[in-house]
């Protein structure tokens, strides 16, 4: 086992460092002028805009920038700030919480829901409830996020007053519960769908049959032999569902206005602060990264039969 997560955490570094340079060069192919922005409407001098780009490292080549980003990034520098002079570090640590946060609701809301659900169809497939969950799912799964946030906002803040329209305050769970069940409802869908069918297709399977006819109590057929076997493919779904959750906040936050990665990178945008857009997206794929490890783990737990080498 140690030497499979050696091994796994050494095939992270070149993954890492093709995804991240990926981002730079695209951060770097933007058109428009950081220095420039930075400037206003005002007229300049050439040569005080030049100096200025030099002062920044932005007269570098392409990779001569990436290698001093990974640089300090090694040493946890993500650079500086064009317009406001402030690290960029700074910034990271004060949206990404607020993320992590709105995140963790919503992976615990579709785990709950979209395994519950998923098991109750699952154990009754062609029933009234598991054409309902279909239902239900196909419709989640054709609506996009931000049209569910909207409808959702107007609902329950305008119509029924029971919540403020926008969050008041990014590090309350109560005000971040109406954003995490929207940013959720997708992922719900396909963990309670995966759920449902991973669990008829293994009712019909050779050893669910020698479990009953051994006699064994339902709840150990169900809960030991059944879900172990069931929820493979929903671990699977769900490791690299946290990335696509924490990016997928981005149009989320901006429904509600949270002050998150979403609102942050928008700004970055906004101001041409490739290095703040560049710095956040390596720690989500540090993310990605990670839960896929912990994905590959986690088979072990769930199948007897996996071991790795």
């Amino acid at each position: 086992m140690g030497r499979y997560v050696a091994r796994r955490l050494l095939q992270m570094i070149p993954v890492f460092i093709g995804s991240t340079l990926l981002i730079f060069a695209m951060m770097y192919a933007l058109p428009g002028d950081p220095v420039r922005a930075l400037m206003g409407e005002q007229q300049f001098d050439p040569a005080i805009l030049e100096a200025k780009r030099h002062e920044l490292g932005l007269d570098l080549p392409l990779w001569h920038q990436y290698l001093n980003y990974l640089g300090g990034l090694v040493q946890g520098d993500f650079g500086t700030e064009i317009a406001s002079g402030l690290p960029i570090a700074d910034t990271i640590s004060r949206a990404f919480p607020v993320t992590i946060r709105l995140t963790i609701f919503a992976f615990t809301f579709t785990v709950v829901v979209g395994i519950g659900l998923g098991i109750v169809a699952g154990l009754k497939p062609e029933s009234v409830r598991d054409r309902g969950l279909l239902g239900l799912t196909l419709v989640l799964i054709s609506m996009p996020s931000f049209v569910l946030g909207y409808l959702l906002q107007y609902l329950f803040a305008f119509q029924l007053q029971l919540i403020t329209p926008t969050v008041q305050d990014s590090e309350s769970f109560g005000d971040l519960a109406l954003p995490a069940i929207v940013l959720g409802s997708l992922s719900l869908a396909y963990v309670a769908r995966l759920t449902r069918t991973s669990m008829a297709e293994n009712l019909r399977a050779d050893y669910m049959r020698t479990a009953v006819a051994k006699g064994l109590p339902r709840r150990r057929i169900v809960g030991v032999h059944l879900m172990r076997n069931s929820l493979v493919p929903v671990v699977t779904f769900l490791g690299t569902d946290i990335g696509n959750l924490m990016t997928g906040a981005i149009v989320t936050e901006g429904i509600f206005n949270v002050q998150g990665v979403g609102d942050a990178i928008y700004e970055a945008l906004f101001r041409r602060e490739g290095a703040t857009v560049v710095g956040i997206a390596s720690l989500i794929v540090l993310v990605y990264l990670l839960c896929s490890l912990l994905v590959d783990l986690l088979y072990a737990v769930l199948d007897p039969r996996i071991r790795y080498a």
